[in-house]
């Protein structure tokens, strides 16, 4: 299996937060920051992680603007 990339659109000013958050789950994913003007993230998922990566997401949308981009 390979790590899947996804790319979302995020309020800028969560960026650090989002990176915090995954950094906290050891393991499941990481952050990179494409462009910190227009808040796009791109978001590594490791094999096996995808649902738990999904479940954070809508939890975190909640209170958090995060879109998905193609």
């Amino acid at each position: 299996m390979k790590t899947k990339e996804k790319y979302f659109r995020v309020d800028r000013r969560e960026i650090a937060f989002l990176k915090f958050i995954f950094e906290a789950y050891d393991g499941i994913a990481t952050l990179t920051t494409v462009d910190p003007d227009q808040g796009v993230i791109q978001i590594f998922i490791a094999p096996g992680c995808e649902n738990d990566v999904e479940m954070i997401l809508r939890d975190l949308k909640k209170d958090i603007m995060i879109e998905q981009i193609d």
